[in-house]
């Protein structure tokens, strides 16, 4: 190999593998694309899969993939400002010791036979340097898809309960709101807030009701995921629709006139293995569901006790709703 100008000692470096040469670049360009075919997978997944489209919003998958992109973006312009006599990490202690010494340190970049070379900075006479040609492709690719996704989060139609038209939204809350009648003892009306004005994340509840009253209100997501169960059999994730069904027991005991948060989730658990039944469940699904809920209850209490079952909450307890059946809840 010819190099532009005298070295005798050169191929023995040019035929060592060369951490520092352009393939790097390469390399961290495969990376950049694997990172992309992952996040195109999630977003792929999230349509195609039910239990991640009723489990996660959309919004989710989609900002982290417009984040990526984003990063790509940003990054491809902070290049250009960079040192253009230092590109891409330094060497580590353990390169410099295997490919040669410290004058790896600052290697150079070099032409010969129409290749770019990384050659030790030791060399006798200095090398023509090279600037390696910046090219547009990473950067206008970043651009387009970025573009793509949000073009594609405008048209995306509505998903979960607000992608439900109004006719299923009113029959889900017509059925959530007999099963709660039913619990209650008398008139209920539940209401899925859309909007997040009285419920979510904000309020930090799933669910909120009179007490002794006939109104109460649950999240669009719990609601979701009764009408997936009521109406199209779908029983999702276990501990989701535990959660969605204990969720609406335990407001229609506030409703039934029960104010202690402890005792009302103690008798919702209980009630929520025949109301998981009439949404399609089978009485062993219900009844697993509801021990996974009182069983989880002490870890969730945790940063709220008032929410804590009492003792009395067991099996021949005071708070037994069925004492003499052996089982509980």
């Amino acid at each position: 190999m010819l190099l532009p100008f005298p070295c005798s000692s050169c191929e023995d470096y040019l035929a060592l593998p060369r951490p520092w040469s352009s393939g790097m670049r390469g390399y961290r360009l495969g990376m950049e694309r694997r990172l992309r075919i992952a996040a195109v997978v999630l977003v792929l997944a999230w349509f195609f899969v039910p239990l991640l489209r009723n489990s996660i919003p959309a919004w989710i998958p989609f900002l982290a993939f417009a984040a990526l992109e984003l990063q790509f973006v940003v990054a491809g312009w902070r290049e250009r400002g960079a040192p253009r006599g230092k590109r891409g990490r330094a060497p580590l202690p353990e390169d410099v010791e295997e490919f040669g010494g410290p004058e790896w340190l600052e290697p150079m970049l070099v032409e010969a036979e129409g290749h770019q070379v990384w050659v030790p900075a030791d060399i006798e006479r200095g090398p023509r340097v090279v600037r390696p040609r910046r090219s547009l492709l990473p950067r206008l690719e970043g651009v387009l898809v970025l573009a793509g996704l949000v073009l594609l989060l405008i048209l995306l139609p509505e998903s979960g309960w607000r992608g439900l038209d109004e006719k299923d939204q009113r029959r889900t809350e017509t059925r959530l709101s007999a099963e709660a009648a039913r619990i209650a003892g008398h008139d209920a009306r539940i209401r899925c807030d859309g909007q997040g004005e009285a419920v979510g994340i904000v309020q930090h509840a799933d669910g909120v009701a009179e007490v002794g009253g006939t109104n109460a209100f649950l999240t669009p997501e719990i609601c979701y995921r009764l009408y997936r169960l009521a109406f199209k059999g779908d029983e999702g994730a276990f501990s989701q629709t535990a959660r969605a069904i204990a969720v609406l027991a335990h407001e229609a005991w506030h409703l039934r006139g029960e104010d202690d948060e402890g005792v009302t989730n103690c008798y919702a658990f209980q009630s929520g293995i025949g109301l998981g039944e009439r949404l399609g469940l089978s009485p062993g699904t219900a009844a697993r569901m509801m021990r996974q809920q009182l069983a989880e209850n002490p870890l969730q209490a945790k940063s709220a006790p008032a929410y804590l079952v009492p003792p009395e909450c067991r099996n021949g307890g005071e708070l037994d709703l069925s004492p003499g059946t052996g089982r509980f809840p």
